[in-house]
């Protein structure tokens, strides 16, 4: 068991951080305050209002510069222009560096699709295969009983693993969750994979595109929220290591006290059997001289 699964007692044997009602299925009304889960917490997880931007905005700035000129390179060129000064604005707010490059690199990969076939469609087709392979990959970490999305939201809530073994409905939760998103992100591959082998035409095709970032994923964080809403509240290991660690601190102080006292205690044990011995040597013993009888 790893130090993120151990599980925590207090003075009473109880697990610390874990809701006492979950045994029994039940929720206390005073503690559904801490563990809700708002939609606000669960969008900034996944980039927030600026990560949907850097997401969306370059697609629908090179669609519709193509629209207008049919121009692969100039629109290709100007959205990738826009990602990296949208990834170098976040990284001067200092902001999360991986939301920065990743919509960098997307863009890029998109480019070079585009530029090498001479195909405005293929701008849109790394994103494509990084949506298909995520898909597979919040499906079958949920069937394999360890759900993306737990291993991502886990540290965002301070709980990492924990869900893993001490709290089996929050695990339940985000293995739902995955499975939300695995099957809403297929349902959009599902669309958009058939229109591109099809060979539809790049200008539809791009607007389609471009139309299908924002609704399914704003779909998948509101189940996500809603299963993680009934789920139990999350365990705060990170709170539970401090306390740990606050406590072996105070323990390490206490022993150094005692062992000060012992210290104390046997250096005037010394002192008394040093002079004991001394006035042992002294002559008579040490001893008063008895008087004589008679």
């Amino acid at each position: 068991m790893t130090p993120l699964d151990k599980p925590a007692a207090d003075g009473t044997g109880r697990r610390t951080g874990a809701d006492p009602a979950s045994d029994s299925g039940t929720q206390p009304d005073d503690a559904a305050a801490p563990r809700a889960v708002t939609e606000a917490a669960l969008f900034e997880a996944f980039g927030g209002v600026r990560g949907l931007v850097e997401t969306t905005v370059p697609g629908l700035v090179f669609i519709t510069m193509f629209t207008i000129n049919k121009d692969i390179h100039a629109a290709a060129l100007t959205a990738l222009a826009l990602s990296a000064v949208l990834g170098i604005f976040r990284l001067i707010r200092r902001d999360t560096v991986k939301h920065a490059f990743s919509g960098v690199f997307g863009v890029a990969f998109g480019v070079i699709f585009a530029m090498m076939t001479g195909d405005a469609k293929a701008f849109y087709l790394p994103g494509m295969l990084y949506t298909l392979g995520l898909a597979l990959a919040y499906i079958i970490t949920a069937a394999a009983g360890v759900p993306l999305l737990g291993l991502v939201l886990g540290p965002v809530f301070k709980e990492n693993l924990s869900w893993r073994k001490r709290n089996p409905g929050r695990k339940r939760a985000y293995t739902k969750a995955s499975y939300a998103w695995g099957f809403i992100l297929l349902g959009k591959c599902a669309i958009l994979f058939p229109m591109y082998f099809a060979g539809a035409d790049a200008t539809r095709f791009g607007w389609v595109t471009v139309a299908l970032k924002i609704p399914p994923f704003l779909l998948a964080v509101y189940l996500t929220w809603i299963f993680l809403a009934k789920a139990p509240a999350p365990i705060n290991v990170i709170a539970e290591m401090e306390a740990e660690e606050k406590a072996e601190q105070e323990r390490e102080q206490q022993k150094k006290k005692l062992d000060a006292i012992g210290e104390g205690l046997a250096d005037d044990a010394a002192s008394a059997l040093l002079a004991e011995s001394e006035r042992a040597q002294e002559p008579g013993g040490g001893q008063q001289p008895g008087r004589h009888r008679r």
